[in-house]
């Protein structure tokens, strides 16, 4: 209702405002809800640990498992956002979300933490985190790069509040009261969300936010059958890109990088005399941090060409962990986390601008669901490798080094792609029936 109300109050200043700014407001509220399973895990393996006594290993292995099942299922995710509408699938999403953490509030033996944590809130994540972005690039045919920054870092900002909130959440209260309080608060902000987030423009009869008069009006949609030959004819056309094989391959690689920082961070500064609120700070430190290089980063990308820009974020992400075989004292890992999240930042959020500059206003959800795949898997291997590390030697420098080898690795990679100048695949729709040709969704 909230939203609803700002609708009407802009309206009324007689201020024009594309519905495509709301689809950018809505989306990071969104993610920033049902991303708290993945902002939880570093502050919960601490929790653990103290109620249950498992080592490390076992605790991220429900991290590891639970990164598998998204990533494995993100191309499913999008495939199905591109055939049947994101808001379909994320309704789907939202019953898997509350179910997954009061489920989590009953957990006393490793396997239900798999069960419940894996498969319930991983098939959950896969369908949230490939289309809520995919859906604010149907919204905008120009801007696409300040609309991600903003989203971006907004979710940034609201990370930075949401580490330390669960920490004194799971301080404070009992841990499966928690849970419960999670899950009764983000479910009714995702559903009362969804009502609202149109998966298309042609959803409200509109068109992109930049659209021109020679762009084609909204028209009723196609049958599924139709969806599914636009989305068939891309994929075929795209995996003939270097492009499409390298940019998962690049968001794995960075995921790695960082997600030996986020997982073990917070644990590894309690091993050095830190309380876990003190350590939690680190993690609202880097996610402040990162809003600069969350916004700048899409807004030069599509301005300059993503890769440059990448390029940049990816390196620094890797030489800032070097930081981490020195740091002793609190005021160390707040200084390493205000450095760390400037490239922590860029990494992840020129994703969708590089789709855009190599594949156009195609269907791009499936292609995004591959990204993200890898993407899932890089936060697996990632988040257990770090933990048989400290297990194994009772030591995270051959973590860093990981991480930071991992992070270069893409740097690697990121210059191998394709100049972002031109559109990849133009003329895609030329193999197309003429009825399927530019076909408008209102899902």
């Amino acid at each position: 209702m909230a939203v609803i109300n700002l609708i009407a109050r802009v309206r009324s200043t007689g201020v024009n405002l594309h519905y495509a700014w709301f689809i950018v407001g809505m989306a990071t509220i969104l993610q920033l809800t049902t991303n708290v399973v993945s902002q939880a895990f570093a502050i919960l393996l601490v929790v653990m640990q103290d109620n249950f006594g498992w080592t490390l290993t076992t605790i991220t292995l429900a991290y590891f498992f639970r990164s598998i099942v998204g990533a494995v299922l993100s191309p499913v995710a999008g495939w199905l956002g591109d055939r049947y509408g994101a808001r379909p699938a994320m309704i789907s999403g939202v019953v898997l979300y509350v179910a997954g953490l009061l489920l989590l509030s009953t957990i006393s033996q490793p396997w239900q933490l798999y069960l419940y944590y894996c498969l319930v809130l991983g098939i959950s994540q896969a369908l949230f985190r490939v289309n809520i972005p995919t859906t604010v690039a149907a919204w905008f045919k120009t801007r696409l790069g300040l609309a991600v920054g903003l989203q971006q870092s907004a979710g940034g900002m609201g990370s930075s509040i949401l580490a330390p909130s669960l920490a004194i959440m799971f301080t404070k209260l009992e841990w499966q009261t928690s849970f419960w309080i999670i899950a009764a608060v983000g479910g009714v902000i995702i559903l009362s969300l969804l009502w609202l987030f149109h998966s298309e423009p042609a959803g409200r009869g509109m068109k992109p936010y930049g659209a021109t008069e020679d762009d084609p009006s909204p028209t009723r949609p196609p049958d599924p059958e139709m969806a599914k030959l636009r989305s068939r004819v891309f994929l075929r056309h795209a995996r003939r890109t270097r492009a499409f094989w390298n940019l998962p391959t690049i968001h794995h690689l960075g995921c790695v990088g960082h997600a030996v920082v986020m997982v073990h961070v917070v644990f590894y500064a309690t091993t050095r005399g830190m309380s876990l609120e003190g350590a939690a700070l680190i993690v609202s430190i880097y996610s402040l941090s990162s809003i600069a290089s969350r916004f700048m980063t899409p807004v030069l990308a599509e301005q300059f060409g993503s890769r440059g820009v990448m390029t940049l974020a990816y390196f620094l992400q890797g030489i800032t962990v070097a930081l981490l075989f020195w740091t002793q004292e609190a005021w160390q890992f707040y200084l390493f986390a205000v450095l760390f999240g400037i490239g922590f930042g860029g990494e992840m959020s020129a994703f969708l601008v590089i789709n855009r500059q190599y594949f156009g206003m195609g269907p791009v959800r499936t292609i995004f669901g591959f990204q993200s795949m890898g993407a899932g898997l890089g936060m697996a291997v990632g988040g257990l490798f770090g933990s048989i590390i400290y297990d194994t030697l009772g030591s995270y420098d051959v973590a860093w080094l990981f991480s930071i080898a991992a992070s270069l690795g893409g740097v690697v990679c990121i210059l191998l792609l394709e100049p972002t100048s031109r559109v990849l695949i133009p003329d895609w729709e030329e193999s197309l029936p003429p009825e399927a040709r530019a076909a408008a969704s209102t899902r």
